[in-house]
């Protein structure tokens, strides 16, 4: 059974904190190569991340608050989904921080840039809020679909998936597709931009989100 629905996300307030402060640990060798929430696969040498609600794309400052050593790395997979933990960091920024044997880490985020706008360009009054909060409405109808669209990246959670889909430009995320199947009794659930007839527009927009997302691809809605 499959199933496709249309998602509008209507953005409200994007607020973060400008530092923060808890428990890091780090991904295990099995995630190597596997998609993180933003559609690229992990790969252990990179300087990246996992946070719960920093947009993809954003550069934090890893202080390991034992040792004072610092990493910077960029957001681009959601997590951890561990009480206590705030910050999921590629096994070479672990090792930069000096903590693997040890598992987890006291560390101190701060940030860096959020999608390209440095700390100085947040309004003090934002960059002081002491949590992190995120607002969206979401409106979801079953489509019929016809022609491509340029898949983004696939979850087996919504909530991943809805995360994903929130941190697209508002551009982007005006039509948002998302397809459902299922898979050895589990929901698949895939992220797709655009509806273009025409191959050759879906082309042209892959190539616009080729930075971003490298790892996307063209998909033929007529195929589903």
């Amino acid at each position: 059974m499959r199933l496709i629905i249309l998602f509008t996300f209507c953005f409200q307030s994007f607020l973060y904190a400008q530092q923060e402060q808890g428990k890091a640990s780090f991904y295990a060798d099995k995630f190597e190569g596997r998609p993180t929430a933003s559609g690229e696969k992990y790969r252990h040498n990179k300087l990246t991340a996992a946070h719960r609600t920093l947009p993809f794309g954003t550069e934090v400052k890893v202080t390991n608050l034992s040792n004072n050593k610092s990493v910077t790395v960029r957001v681009n997979d959601r997590g951890p989904f561990v009480k206590g933990r705030i910050i999921d960091l590629s096994k070479s920024a672990a090792q930069k921080l000096n903590f693997i044997r040890q598992g987890t880490a006291d560390v101190k985020l701060e940030i860096i840039s959020v999608e390209g706008a440095t700390v100085d360009n947040i309004e003090p009054d934002i960059a002081s809020i002491p949590e992190n909060v995120r607002y969206f409405s979401l409106k979801m109808d079953t489509v019929e679909r016809s022609g491509f669209g340029i898949q983004i990246g696939s979850y087996r959670e919504l909530e991943n998936l809805i995360n994903a889909a929130s941190d697209l430009k508002p551009s982007y995320a005006k039509e948002v597709t998302v397809k459902q199947k299922v898979v050895d009794n589990n929901n698949i659930y895939s992220l797709i931009i655009g509806h273009f007839q025409k191959r050759e527009e879906a082309d042209a927009f892959k190539r616009k989100l080729q930075k971003k997302h490298p790892d996307s691809f063209i998909v033929s809605y007529s195929s589903f």
